[in-house]
């Protein structure tokens, strides 16, 4: 077993298919899976299942998955803690984060930082705030950026930025042009909300709750798993949603989706930056920590 193999393993884990791991690390497909066969043959064990054209991690590829993001992320602090020494800053930085700040925050923040320091590079992984939550734990990511604070006793959270969470329709609906409603109005309208762990529904839920109420009483016509399906529904028409007002800033000022607030409920959400308690930092994620700090 070397750094290499598990590299491989860990990309042909993470995009399911060994032709795009091939691609992804500039490599054939018969040299991935040679170095596939070579690690399965090593622990005796089958780490991922040839679905036709893609592959799936075992249960034993899943034990070993956990071990690989920790060795490799602690061989990428290694190379930069010597290169940090050194004088330089260079090296790559892994960065979880939710969809909003994923798409919507993080990549201009990214696009300052690289300006400070040029030699690095960035992936910026984006996934539920369960998912993000789970990478930082299991050391996949360095940091993370989330929209809630789930309990995790490894995690711990630091506010960044508040965001601003509106009730969103098309463009044509009765309510265009209207500052606010009441949650009764809401509450009849066919909703569409977010998947379990996703952020926006934490703080929906959590607002719900304040008020005495849970989603049960509500028209729920679907659960989406990405804002991007979100707005597309909302679009077509098929309901309304709560969801960041980041995320459907241009369709407002273009007219084909409208944002309005709910008058008796707050929804009062944040970002916030989820780092390990116990695990140590690489001198590249604790600069990115220090800017992002400073930025907001």
């Amino acid at each position: 077993m070397d750094l290499r193999q598990l590299e491989i393993f860990a990309k042909v884990a993470e995009l399911g298919s060994f032709s795009k791991a091939a691609e992804s690390l500039h490599l054939t497909q018969p040299t991935v899976s040679e170095h596939i066969r070579t690690l399965e043959d090593e622990f005796g064990a089958r780490l991922l299942d040839r679905l036709g054209r893609g592959a799936a991690v075992t249960r034993a590829g899943q034990l070993l998955l956990s071990y690989a993001h920790r060795m490799l992320g602690l061989s990428r602090e290694a190379r930069q803690a010597m290169d940090g020494f050194q004088g330089r800053m260079i090296g790559e930085l892994l960065i979880g984060a939710s969809t909003i700040p994923g798409e919507y925050v993080l990549p201009a923040m990214i696009g300052r930082f690289k300006d400070k320091y040029p030699d690095i590079s960035t992936t910026l992984l984006i996934g539920g705030t369960q998912m993000v939550v789970d990478w930082v734990a299991e050391g996949r990511a360095e940091l993370g950026v989330v929209g809630a604070r789930l309990p995790h006793r490894g995690i711990e959270y630091k506010e960044l930025m508040p965001d601003d969470v509106v009730v969103v329709t098309p463009g044509a609906h009765a309510w265009h042009g209207r500052k606010q409603i009441m949650l009764d109005e809401l509450r009849v309208e066919p909703l569409l909300v977010r998947e379990r762990g996703s952020g926006t529904r934490v703080a929906f839920e959590s607002a719900l709750a304040e008020v005495g109420t849970d989603l049960g009483s509500f028209r729920v016509v679907g659960e989406m798993g990405s804002t991007q399906a979100i707005k597309q529904a909302v679009k077509a028409g098929v309901g309304v949603s709560v969801m960041s007002r980041r995320a459907v800033e241009e369709e407002f000022k273009s007219g084909v989706l409208w944002c309005l607030r709910v008058k008796d409920l707050q929804v009062a959400r944040s970002f916030h930056l989820a780092t390990h308690r116990e695990r140590s930092r690489s001198p590249l994620a604790e600069a990115f920590r220090i800017f992002l700090e400073a930025e907001v």
